[in-house]
């Protein structure tokens, strides 16, 4: 775990989750009861006060301690305006202060966890609050990460389904240019055998032709097209449907 003063440095590749806590117990306790994960994300702790009064944003998911009602009132303010996951853990008695409330409660994006309440329900001394707040965190932090490949899936669709429509295009006007360069292509020879035309006539006739042989050649690869967007398809519905796996 790292502990930052001032500047917030999030990894690209982990989930970092963000502790705002000036209580070292809290952020220890709380990582001591996450469950164990193969991806296991990355723990910030940050000063609550400098959160309250900077914000921040590089983060997937942030669990603020709400030591008393001023802090919790400041922290669900900050929090809610950041529009990220975030679970809010009131210490004892404080979420009585703000008003009755059951011991997890859900309000737009912020969860809130009364740990008097968790405490009072679970056995003396128990770091149930903890438990609960790891358990949510693991659990918001995957639909985030299955949301995120989702959408990365869906670009990558757009984005195939649009070179399919431009390949399929092609591949409809390469019969019809074909044609047309035929045509060409008949005349010019056509024209290179009528005989008495001038030398200058003939070369610019040869040129033609040449240049139809060319373009005929061309046209002939936007067959290898149709295998290609044949494969791309596959592919395509081979992403969704790990996707959609991922997210179950």
């Amino acid at each position: 775990m790292r502990q930052l003063a001032g500047t917030l440095l999030m990894p690209q590749s982990r989930q970092t989750v963000l502790i705002l806590s000036t209580d070292a117990a809290f952020a220890r306790e709380l990582k001591a009861h996450w469950p164990a994960d193969s991806n296991s994300p990355e723990f910030t702790v940050f000063d609550e006060g400098l959160f309250r009064g900077r914000g921040a944003s590089c983060y997937d998911l942030a669990i603020a301690d709400a030591a008393s009602r001023e802090s919790g009132l400041a922290l669900k303010q900050v929090l809610t305006a950041a529009v990220r996951p975030a679970i809010l853990v009131y210490r004892e008695d404080v979420r009585r202060d703000l008003g009755p409330c059951g011991p997890i409660h859900t309000e737009g994006t912020i969860i809130e966890l009364d740990r008097g309440a968790l405490y009072k329900e679970g056995s003396p001394g128990s770091p149930q609050w903890a438990e609960i707040a790891g358990l949510v965190g693991r659990e918001i932090l995957r639909r985030s990460l299955a949301e995120a490949s989702q959408q990365q899936a869906e670009s990558q669709s757009a984005a195939v389904k649009a070179e399919a429509t431009l390949g399929r295009y092609m591949v409809e006007m390469r019969h019809n240019v074909n044609n047309a360069l035929t045509s060409v292509l008949g005349n010019a020879e056509l024209l290179t055998l009528e005989p008495g035309l001038p030398a200058k006539v003939l070369d610019q006739a040869d040129t033609i032709r040449n240049m139809a042989l060319r373009l005929h050649e061309i046209f002939q690869r936007f067959s290898s097209i149709e295998k290609e967007l044949s494969v791309a398809a596959r592919e395509s519905g081979k992403a969704q449907v790990s996707v959609c796996a991922a997210g179950r």
